[in-house]
């Protein structure tokens, strides 16, 4: 156990669309920039979680409801996507005006639920599933001034329906748009099916596409395909040192379900890898026709596409990833660490939310954690390391999991904040000294 550690913090804020302050004047927003000094004591357990030494937790939200992506503005203010609305809003926003880490002024607005958001340059981009809107939000503001505007609509939804938002160092805002189906069969998940090919969907799915972060009234025609063959690349990052754009993609399912004759159920558990990748423009990623086989560093031509688990064929020239993490776990966020509060070797290396498995039977179900990624010369090791545990609390499975890691963001102050996608439960985690 833990001893009990008094940690400074600075304020911070949480924000979501529609609500009036928690003190009910429904006036001006309270200044951020100013909080009365205040003290968080990490609590002995760390309010459940399992840390690496060096590290503490605290609860500094018991939960916003259903949520997802979080983004910070510099002044210390978050800001959390909801995946339906809930109290008022699509978007929660929390401020701490006391300094003792919990916020105290809480704001909803918005009607469009998604999972992307992110802040920049005064504006609050965020992705619901058909579309691409953003609200004019100055930094320590609390509050949109006016409507959102939209900057792209018509995006396919269902199947993988979420969008994650990106932006290039020149503006080009990337979104990620993932398939409808599992291995585009001809018939979806249903044994012995052969896949599409050409696979349709590659048209206007299974990628990550590039628009004008500033002109509204797009189409998805009026941006470009960036990157292609991502089945679900629910977590995109840019790299705050070198602009390199990163995904985390979540693998197919079902290999023994739908080929029990070239699998067994071991095998479809532990097969294919979640991948880290790192995404330039003309990548092609392989799906539907590919998948990452973990136990020999290769991607494989799918069943669907006449594969037998070993044939490599046209996916010799499928772009690999960097970094693979076990089968179905689930990544769902990825924050760079650009602070200074961490020790050195968090620089510029990543973590990553795994949601967690929901069809690794007959192993047991697994992910539910964060995770980190070190970098190295502004590349990747290949290792990764369990950085945050603990997050079930009861049945390692989607119902029983009291909570399941989905978004992150690195707080001015440098610490790291974790939402969950269950009942909104937030975490700040904060290094306290000595070895990490």
């Amino acid at each position: 156990m833990r001893p009990r550690l008094a940690v400074l913090l600075p304020a911070f804020v949480l924000l979501s669309v529609g609500c009036t302050a928690d003190d009910g004047s429904g006036t001006a927003d309270p200044d951020p920039s100013d909080p009365s000094a205040g003290e968080i004591a990490c609590a002995p357990n760390d309010d459940g979680l399992t840390l690496p030494d060096g590290f503490c937790a605290v609860i500094v939200h018991e939960g916003v409801g259903g949520a997802r992506h979080v983004t910070a503005t510099p002044s210390g203010d978050l800001f959390v996507a909801l995946r339906s609305a809930s109290g008022g809003g699509t978007i929660v926003a929390l401020r701490d005006t006391t300094g003792d880490g919990r916020p105290d002024v809480e704001r909803r607005f918005g009607t469009a639920a998604g999972s992307g958001l992110l802040w920049r340059d005064g504006w609050l981009y965020s992705a619901p599933d058909d579309r691409v809107i953003r609200y004019a939000l100055a930094d320590g503001a609390l509050e949109p001034t006016g409507e959102p505007e939209t900057l792209v609509t018509g995006l396919p939804t269902g199947g993988h329906g979420a969008k994650s938002l990106a932006f290039l160092a020149d503006g080009t805002l990337l979104v990620t748009i993932g398939s409808a189906s599992n291995a585009c069969q001809q018939q979806s998940r249903t044994e012995g099916s052969p896949g599409m090919d050409p696979c349709p969907e590659l048209e206007v799915r299974a990628g990550v596409w590039a628009f004008d972060g500033s002109a509204s009234g797009q189409t998805q025609a009026d941006g470009r395909r960036f990157a292609t063959g991502l089945r679900n690349a629910y977590a995109l990052a840019t790299h705050p040192a070198t602009g390199d754009v990163y995904a985390t993609v979540h693998g197919r399912d079902q290999l023994s379900g739908l080929w029990p004759d070239l699998f067994d159920d071991q095998q479809s558990a532990e097969k294919p890898a979640e991948e880290f990748v790192r995404l330039a423009e003309g990548d092609d990623f392989g799906w539907p026709y590919c998948y990452f086989d973990p136990d020999t560093d290769t991607k494989v031509l799918a069943p669907e596409y006449g594969g037998d688990g070993a044939a490599v064929g046209r996916c010799a020239d499928a772009v690999d990833p960097l970094v693979d993490f076990p089968a179905h776990w689930a990544p769902n966020d990825l924050a760079f660490y650009d602070g200074d509060a961490f020790p050195a070797e968090y620089a510029g290396g990543a973590f990553v939310a795994f949601h967690g498995s929901w069809n690794r039977a007959p192993l047991p179900q697994a992910g539910y954690r964060v995770a980190f990624v070190p970098f190295s010369g502004g590349t990747p090791t290949g290792e990764w390391s369990t950085f945050a545990d603990g997050f079930p609390m009861g049945t390692v499975s989607p119902q029983g999991a009291r909570y399941r890691p989905t978004g992150l963001t690195v707080a001015p102050d440098g610490s790291l904040i974790i939402v969950d996608g269950k009942e909104g439960r937030i975490w700040r985690v904060v290094h306290t000294g000595g070895e990490a």
